[in-house]
């Protein structure tokens, strides 16, 4: 049984993010986005979200290439003097990791994020972190000890096989190899304490290695090999270009992957493929 998840990342980073997951949902596969609460399109976001409630909506969880929902001033240990988050998330990590009074910033932060979540009034579907942060033990620790406070019952799991991406793709096999070899034991971590909290999760990700570009042909490609099981596809589409998509992601195909998500030969590899487009509220 082939069961897939196909979300938007980045949901209210900008108006054009916006309008592209709404259309994606409306005329495409899309079933779920994240959410980045404190981004500068949110309350668009947010205000499209409640007019489609088929839009299934999670928290994309934020803690490094952003800005905090909470002041600066109060979280000092997170943010460099502009009031931001390190663009740096391996920098980020060794200091959420050592020093104590930052995890206690971080924790500060990331229930803030919940909070803001929760009075959006939208169903929480997922939880996952922006760069996969949500990877790191100590931020892991935080979003499950939160996440409870706040009906956390999924989170994303950022596994994707890479000799299987390889064949998908067919380019880039040591870097796949190297990033696989490097996370797996990371996705194992995660993988086990949610089992332990009887949190919900997917059995596979792609999009993770081909970041920014899954155009049409790479997620057809993707479709025809899907695996049995709960895979999630993610992607970064817009309408166009802007200064936020510009500054975070300027090397990203997002039309085209607009287009990949609407394209009438992806919605009938789906449906000849017998695959279910599910949210993770559906697992």
């Amino acid at each position: 049984m082939k069961r897939l998840i196909v979300t938007g990342d980045d949901f209210g980073l900008a108006e054009p993010v916006n309008e592209a997951i709404e259309e994606a949902h409306l005329n495409g596969i899309l079933t779920t986005a994240s959410l980045m609460v404190g981004a500068p399109a949110s309350q668009d976001a947010v205000a499209r979200a409640k007019r489609f409630p088929s839009l299934r909506v999670g928290l994309h969880l934020v803690l490094v290439e952003g800005k905090p929902v909470l002041p600066p001033d109060s979280v000092p240990g997170l943010v460099d003097r502009n009031g931001e988050f390190s663009v740096r998330p391996a920098q980020a990590g060794i200091r959420f990791f050592f020093l104590p009074g930052v995890r206690g910033q971080l924790e500060a932060e990331i229930r803030a994020q919940f909070q803001a979540f929760r009075t959006t009034g939208l169903a929480l579907d997922h939880v996952n972190g922006h760069n996969h942060m949500h990877l790191h033990p100590t931020v892991l620790s935080l979003v499950l000890k939160v996440g409870r406070e706040f009906g956390l019952a999924a989170v994303r799991v950022p596994y994707e096989p890479p000799l299987r991406s390889w064949r998908m793709s067919e380019r880039s096999l040591g870097s796949r190899l190297a990033a696989g070899l490097f996370l797996t034991p990371w996705t194992g971590l995660l993988r086990t304490r949610l089992r332990r909290q009887k949190l919900r999760c997917n059995d596979f990700v792609f999009g993770m290695f081909d970041t920014g570009a899954m155009t049409t042909e790479q997620t057809l490609r993707i479709l025809g090999r899907l695996p049995d099981g709960i895979t999630e596809i993610y992607f970064h589409p817009a309408t166009r270009r802007c200064p936020e998509i510009d500054r975070a992601m300027p090397d990203y195909r997002h039309e085209q992957e607009l287009a990949a998500l609407t394209s009438p030969l992806v919605k009938e590899a789906v449906k000849a493929a017998n695959i279910e487009r599910i949210s993770f509220s559906d697992l």
